[in-house]
């Protein structure tokens, strides 16, 4: 069974971060650049992102223009793709925008990858202690909960229960433990970088990767096919062999 293919997308500063420390969430593209997610967004079938990004950004991971979600229903596919959480704890609010159904009925269903010991000690199904039906703000959805390994959750075992759910495109937004893993598992067939024209230093929160060994080396370097200016932002995109 083939994989999906996986674009690895961020939005960062020229030193290589995705947010700053301050308490409000940093713009690092515009309104141009938020069209072009949402005309990827429109082209896969699945949004993978970190349960940190859901608990810093509170996203719903929609797509977001009424013209792209009337084509994907028009061509037999719902309004938005699926939405996947890598979450290795299974420790996410119940009350979070991705989960809010009465939002926005056409969003596409929400999988969350924990690991064994993060489903028995913390499930999000509607069965669990800890967030069982009484417990869930109405208008909420349950998750459908997939535990994939002991402890951590691989992006493999994420990629391959995809394929078996006939994913064949699946974009990944972050944040940067999610981005290393899938980088670092050679496991990302495209790169989209957004680089806002600054640099954060010492005021730099969490960063694109984190340090780890990556096969996309000197020795086998991404080959860059296009270069973009989009306001003041510069879109670099990737590919590898």
């Amino acid at each position: 069974m083939a994989l999906p293919y996986v674009i690895v997308s961020a939005a960062m500063s020229i030193d290589g971060f995705l947010d700053d420390v301050s308490p409000e969430r940093l713009m690092l593209s515009n309104a141009a650049d938020f069209d072009r997610v949402d005309a990827v967004r429109a082209s896969v079938d699945a949004i993978v992102v970190g349960a940190g990004t859901v608990r810093a950004d509170d996203p719903r991971l929609l797509v977001r223009s009424p013209e792209r979600r009337e084509e994907r229903l028009a061509g037999g596919r719902p309004a938005s793709p699926l939405r996947a959480v890598i979450s290795p704890s299974g420790q996410l609010e119940p009350g979070a925008r991705l989960f809010d159904r009465a939002a926005d009925d056409a969003a596409g269903r929400v999988v969350v990858y924990t690991s064994i010991e993060g489903a028995r000690t913390f499930p999000l199904g509607p069965e669990a202690d800890e967030f069982g039906p009484a417990t869930w703000p109405e208008g909420s959805a349950h998750p459908e909960v997939v535990s994939v390994g002991d402890v951590g959750v691989a992006p493999l075992a994420v990629l391959e229960d995809l394929a078996g759910r006939g994913i064949e495109r699946v974009l990944v937004e972050g944040g940067g433990i999610v981005h290393t893993a899938f980088l670092s598992a050679d496991l990302a067939d495209e790169l989209h970088l957004a680089v806002a024209p600054f640099l954060l230093g010492s005021t730099g929160g969490p960063r694109f990767v984190h340090a780890a060994a990556f096969p996309q080396s000197p020795e086998r370097p991404l080959h860059l096919v296009e270069t973009q200016t989009i306001g003041a932002v510069a879109l670099l995109r990737y590919r590898r062999e």
